[in-house]
């Protein structure tokens, strides 16, 4: 069992400098801009939507609680404080990514191709939201980089990662994914 601890202790010191050297180098690439930052909206308790959901009726949705709140605003203060260059701020059209985006960069606009198709609703919009996404991302230019703040299953289906609340990832115009960063807040 001392072994046990000892391994452990030793792998964690041996390891975090290395997670230094990664987050650091992710930060560079942002720098260079021309990153695509896909956040996954911060957190809001439960899973999917309730039956009676409405897209244009916010009291209807899942949306963020107080954590959830502060968590938007630590992503916000990650960007200022690591002086991540951004060109734009693009949205799912639903409240909790709204919120998140609204309380982390203030200035956004929405766009359908981030929105959720979890629910049998809106499952049959998933390939022609992915087929718009890569046509806007391909026609994206910038020396900055873009971000869209959307969901678990849009991340998920088009970087295959499984992301956290409100966790950040990283990838380039071609989807491959270049690192995460984990907000603690």
């Amino acid at each position: 069992m001392k072994f046990l601890k000892y391994f452990i202790i030793i792998f964690i010191s041996l390891t975090t400098p290395i997670k230094a050297d990664l987050d650091k180098k992710l930060l560079n690439q942002l720098e260079d801009g021309g990153k695509v930052i896909f956040i996954r909206h911060a957190y809001a308790p439960g899973n999917g939507d309730p039956n009676n959901f409405n897209l244009y009726d916010c009291s209807t949705q899942r949306n963020l609680n107080k954590e959830g709140r502060e968590q938007a605003k630590y992503i916000g203060k990650f960007f200022k404080k690591n002086n991540i260059k951004i060109d734009k701020v693009l949205s799912s059209e639903w409240c909790r990514c709204k919120e998140t985006a609204k309380i982390a960069f203030k200035n956004f606009s929405t766009n359908s191709f981030l929105n959720s198709f979890y629910s049998s609703n809106f499952a049959k919009n998933k390939e022609k939201q992915i087929r718009a996404l890569n046509d806007y991302i391909r026609k994206f230019q910038s020396d900055k980089n873009l971000i869209l703040i959307t969901h678990y299953v849009l991340i998920s289906e088009v970087l295959n990662y499984a992301p956290s609340s409100g966790e950040i990832i990283v990838s380039d115009k071609n989807f491959n994914m270049l690192g995460n960063i984990e907000i603690d807040y």
